[in-house]
C-alpha cells in the first residue's frame, strides 16, 4: 500500500488528467491537503450526503400529513374504515415496486439519476392526490407516490454508504432517517395548521405541500456527483478518481480507495463474476450472503413489524382512545410526538459512530418494549377501569408512552436499520439486495397499516400494543443473535467479515457491557441536568 500512498504502486495514479476531468497540476502534486482543505472535502461529502437524504423527507412527510388528513378525507368523501385502512397502508406495498425496480435501474443510470427519477414520478402522485374528486383518483394518486419513494428512499441510502469514509458512515447514512423524522414533524405542523381550513379543502392543501421537497431534490442532482463505486461498476475509472478526490483527505486514500472497490467489484479481473445473475445469488445464496440478509432483512423487518408505522399514522386513533375529544387537540399531541421522534433521532447521529451499532440497538429494542407495554396498560385501563385513574392521567400516560416509544426508536431501530441494510452487503449485490430488504420492512408496514383498525376493533387499541410489545421482545433476541457490529470498518472488511461468519458471534458479552456504561453514562447525564 506505500506504493499505492505515493503513486507509484497504484496503477490508477498513472493515469493522466486529460484521460477524466480536468484537476490542477498543484492539487494532483499534493499528497497531505490543509487543515482548511480537509474540511472543506467534509464539508462537501455532508452536503453530497444531505442532498441525497432529501427524498427521505418525502417519505416522512407523507407519513406525517396522511395521519392527520385522513381524518378530513372521511369526512369530505366519505370512505369507508376499510377504505382508510387501504389508502394509509397501500403506500408501504406499493413503493416495493419503486425499491425492488430501483435497483436494477440505479445499476443502469445511477445513483443520483435515480433518486431524481422517484422526486418526478412522486411530484405526479401528489399534484393527482392534491385535486382528486374521488377516492379512486386518490389511490391513483397515492399509487404513484409510492413507488416515487421507494426510487428515491432506497437508494439515497446506498449513495450514502458509497461516498462516506468509513469513521463517518455511520453518521452520514442515517440522514436519511433525520430527514424522514423531519418529514413527519412538518407533516404533523402541516395538519395542525391547516386544520381550521374547511374539510374539501384543508386535506388537499396538506397533501400539496408535499411536492415543495421534491423541487429541491432536482436542484440537488446539479450539485451532488455520481457515486464513485457506481462509476467504477461501469470502468469509468477516470471520473470515479475524480469524485474521490473530492471527498478523500489525501491521494494516498483515493488510491486505496480504488483498489479496494476495484478488488471488490473485480470489475477488471473476473467475467464471468460480472456475468452471473444477482438475483440469481441473492435467491441462492453462499453462507456469507445468507448472514447478509438475514441481518439486513431482518432488522427491516422488525423496524415496521414492531408497531412504529402504527403509532405515526393512527395517532389520532391511539390519542382519541385514550380520551382526547376535538381534532384540533388530537394534531396538536401529534405534534409532541413528531418534536420528540425529530429530537431524539440528532442524539443517535452523535453517537453511532462513537458507541455503535448493536449497544444502540440494544437501547433502543429494550426501550420500545417497556414503552409499548405500558402505552397498552395505559389504553386498557382508560377501557376497563376507569375508576382505578383519572382521565387526565390517562390521556398523560398515553402521550408519554408514545413519545417514549418513537423516542427508543429513533436512537436505535430507525436509523440503524438504514445504516446496515447500505454497508452489509457487497458492491455486486448492494443495490439490489437493499432493494430487497426493504421488501420485509415495506410487508410488514403495510400488513401493520392495513389492519391495524380492524384488529382494534376485535382486540381493543391497548391490546394492540400488548402485541407490539411481544414482538418488540423477540427482536431483542435477534439483535444479540443475528447483527454484527459494523462501526469503523470500510464496506469491504464488512464483506470479509461476514465471509468469516464468526467475529460477531458469542461478542454479544462485550456489547452488552457497552450497553451498560451507555446506560450509566446517560443516568450521570441526567443526574447531574
Amino acid at each position: 500500500m506505500a506504493g499505492a500512498a505515493d503513486g507509484r504502486g497504484s496503477k490508477y495514479a498513472a493515469l493522466h488528467p486529460t484521460d477524466g476531468p480536468e484537476l490542477d497540476a498543484a492539487a494532483v502534486s499534493r499528497r497531505r491537503p490543509s487543515a482548511s482543505e480537509r474540511r472543506s472535502k467534509e464539508r462537501f461529502v455532508y452536503g453530497c450526503a444531505i442532498f441525497a437524504s432529501l427524498n427521505a423527507i418525502l417519505l416522512g412527510y407523507d407519513v406525517g400529513v396522511m395521519s392527520g388528513a385522513i381524518i378530513y378525507i372521511q369526512k369530505d368523501l366519505h370512505i369507508t374504515e376499510f377504505q382508510e385502512e387501504i389508502l394509509v397502508g397501500c403506500l408501504s406495498v406499493i413503493s416495493l415496486l419503486g425499491s425492488l425496480s430501483g435497483g436494477r435501474t440505479s445499476d443502469a443510470i445511477g445513483r443520483k439519476w435515480t433518486m431524481g427519477l422517484g422526486a418526478i414520478i412522486f411530484q405526479t402522485g401528489a399534484a393527482i392526490m392534491t385535486f382528486a374528486p374521488s377516492f379512486t383518483v386518490l389511490m391513483i394518486g397515492r399509487l404513484l407516490a409510492g413507488v416515487g419513494i421507494g426510487f428515491g428512499a432506497m437508494i439515497s441510502a446506498v449513495y450514502i454508504a458509497e461516498i462516506s469514509p468509513a469513521a463517518a458512515r455511520g453518521t452520514l447514512t442515517s440522514l436519511p432517517e433525520i430527514c424522514i423524522n423531519l418529514g413527519i414533524l412538518l407533516g404533523y405542523v402541516s395538519n395542525y395548521a391547516f386544520s381550521g381550513l374547511s374539510e374539501h379543502i384543508s386535506w388537499r392543501v396538506m397533501l400539496g405541500v408535499g411536492i415543495l421537497p421534491s423541487v429541491f431534490i432536482g436542484v440537488a442532482l446539479f450539485v451532488i456527483p455520481e457515486s464513485p463505486r457506481w462509476l467504477m461498476m461501469e470502468k469509468r475509472v477516470p471520473e470515479a478518481r475524480a469524485v474521490l478526490l473530492q471527498i478523500s483527505e489525501s491521494e494516498a486514500e483515493v488510491e486505496e480507495r480504488l483498489a479496494e472497490i476495484e478488488e471488490a467489484a473485480n470489475i477488471m479481473k473476473s467475467v464471468n463474476s460480472e456475468d452471473k445473475a444477482v438475483w440469481r445469488e441473492l435467491l441462492n445464496p453462499s453462507p456469507a450472503v445468507r448472514r447478509m440478509l438475514y441481518a439486513g432483512c431482518g432488522i427491516q423487518l422488525f423496524q415496521q413489524i414492531t408497531g412504529i408505522d402504527a403509532t405515526v399514522y393512527y395517532s389520532p386513533t391511539i390519542f382519541r382512545d385514550a380520551g382526547i375529544k376535538s381534532d384540533q387537540e388530537l394534531l396538536a399531541a401529534t405534534v409532541a410526538v413528531g418534536f420528540t421522534k425529530t429530537i431524539f433521532i440528532l442524539v443517535a447521529i452523535f453517537l453511532i459512530d462513537k458507541v455503535g451499532r448493536k449497544p444502540l440497538l440494544y437501547v433502543s429494542t429494550i426501550g420500545m418494549t417497556v414503552c409499548l407495554f405500558a402505552l397498552g396498560t395505559a389504553l386498557t385501563l382508560r377501557k376497563h377501569a376507569e375508576g382505578l385513574i383519572s382521565p387526565n392521567l390517562g390521556i398523560d400516560m398515553a402521550i408519554f408512552a408514545v413519545c417514549g416509544n418513537v423516542a427508543f426508536f429513533s436512537i436505535g431501530m430507525g436509523p440503524i436499520c438504514w445504516v446496515l441494510s447500505s454497508e452489509i452487503f457487497p458492491i455486486r449485490l448492494r443495490a439490489q439486495a437493499s432493494a430487497l430488504g426493504q421488501v420485509g420492512g415495506r410487508v410488514g408496514s403495510g400488513l401493520v397499516s392495513m389492519s391495524f383498525l380492524s384488529m382494534a376493533r376485535a382486540i381493543s387499541v391497548g391490546g394492540m400494543f400488548f402485541v407490539f410489545a411481544a414482538i418488540s421482545t423477540v427482536s431483542v433476541v435477534f439483535v444479540y443473535f443475528c447483527v454484527p457490529e459494523t462501526k469503523g470498518k470500510t464496506l469491504e472488511q464488512i464483506e470479509i467479515m461476514f465471509e468469516g461468519g464468526k467475529e460477531w458471534k458469542g461478542g454479544g458479552e462485550v456489547e452488552l457491557e457497552d450497553t451498560q456504561h451507555l446506560i450509566q453514562g446517560d443516568k450521570k447525564a441526567f443526574s447531574l441536568g
